[in-house]
């Protein structure tokens, strides 16, 4: 694994993380899929930075550019994760803290292959 691969993986588990700590502190007053709306709406800010400045360093893009591209990614990623969160809470009645970490997996993948080729692109 190269310097751009572990850095995405650091970063991303740190924005995950973020992500799973703002769901559980607010999970128990608000519906599952706002907690983790509102999860994600924090840990995008910690992954935007990450992947910035240490991913993808060598981005060819400014850092608007990347942040209007990273947040259009970010949004695709959020809508594959709140999809496949809601179906799986929902549709198959996992506990959510699974269901949420299934869903961020799931998701990571793809805004790996959106940050790599696209927002964060060299």
């Amino acid at each position: 694994m190269g310097k751009s691969g572990f850095w995405f993986i650091a970063v991303g588990c740190a924005a995950a993380l973020t992500h799973m700590t703002v769901f559980a502190l607010t999970h128990a007053y608000v519906w599952p899929e706002v907690a983790n709306a509102l999860g994600f709406m924090v840990a995008f800010f910690v992954s935007f930075s990450g992947h910035r400045w240490l991913s993808f360093s060598d981005a060819g893009t400014s850092v608007a550019q990347s942040f209007g591209r990273f947040f259009t990614t970010a949004l695709g990623g959020f809508a594959t994760n709140e999809i496949v969160f809601v179906l799986l809470l929902r549709g198959l009645g996992w506990p959510s803290f699974v269901a949420l970490v299934a869903a961020l997996l799931v998701a990571a993948g793809q805004t790996f292959l959106l940050s790599r080729f696209w927002a964060f692109r060299r």
